[in-house]
C-alpha cells in the first residue's frame, strides 16, 4: 500500500510540475481537435488541481458519491460549455475558477462528510464555470465535437485519478489532509492573481 501512495503522490507532482497558473484558457483554440481538447485541461493548474479535487472527495464521500459528483462535474461543464458557446463573456471567470480550487481543497482538508445530493449540488456548481471557459474556445477550434469530446474524456481521466488517489488516502489519513491543505493554499494563490 505504501508503494502505491508514493507513485500517487509521485504522478500527482510530476503533473503539478507540468501545469501552468492559470493559463488553461487560451480564448482562441484555433484549429483544435480532439487532441487539444485533451491537452487542454492539463495545461493550467486551476483544472488540473479542480479536477483531481473532485476525484478526491468524490472518494472521501465514498458510496455513490464517489461515481455521482464525477458524473454531475462532467455533466454540467459539457452543458455549460454549449452555453458559453453561444452565450456572451462571463465577467470574472478565471476568478471563479480559481475559487473552485479553494472551495475543493477546503472540503477535502476537512473531509466534509456533505450529503451526496449537496454534495453533488456544490459541484455543479464549481463545474460552470470551468464548462463556460472550455466553452469560450469552441467557436473557433476545428471541430467542436471533436475537442469538446477530448476535454470530457480529460476530465472523467483527471476525476478517476483523483479518486484513486483519495482511495489509497483512506488507508493514509495525512495524504488527503496535505493533498486537500496543498489545493486550498494553491487556491488562494490562483484567487490572488486573478482579482
Amino acid at each position: 500500500m505504501k508503494n502505491i501512495a508514493a507513485r500517487t503522490l509521485l504522478w500527482v507532482a510530476a503533473a503539478f510540475a507540468y501545469a501552468g497558473q492559470v493559463e488553461a484558457h487560451t480564448f482562441g483554440a484555433e484549429g483544435a481537435g480532439m487532441m487539444a481538447g485533451i491537452v487542454h485541461p492539463f495545461g493550467g493548474l486551476d483544472h488540473l488541481l479542480a479536477m483531481l479535487g473532485v476525484g478526491i472527495w468524490a472518494a472521501q464521500l465514498g458510496g455513490s458519491g464517489t461515481w455521482r459528483l464525477p458524473l454531475v462535474f462532467v455533466g454540467v461543464m459539457s452543458f455549460s460549455a454549449l452555453l458559453a458557446a453561444y452565450g456572451p463573456a462571463w465577467p470574472m471567470l478565471e476568478a471563479a475558477i480559481a475559487l473552485s480550487v479553494l472551495v475543493l481543497g477546503g472540503l477535502i482538508l476537512s473531509a466534509a462528510r456533505l450529503p451526496v445530493g449537496l454534495g453533488a449540488l456544490m459541484v455543479g456548481v464549481l463545474a460552470i464555470g470551468h464548462g463556460y471557459a472550455h466553452g469560450l474556445e469552441i467557436p473557433e477550434a476545428d471541430s467542436a465535437l471533436l475537442y469538446g469530446a477530448g476535454f470530457v474524456i480529460s476530465t472523467a481521466s483527471l476525476h478517476l485519478i483523483g479518486i484513486l488517489f483519495g482511495l489509497v488516502a483512506r488507508h493514509n489519513c495525512w495524504l488527503s489532509r496535505v493533498g486537500g491543505f496543498a489545493i486550498a493554499v494553491t487556491g488562494v494563490y490562483l484567487t490572488a492573481t486573478v482579482v
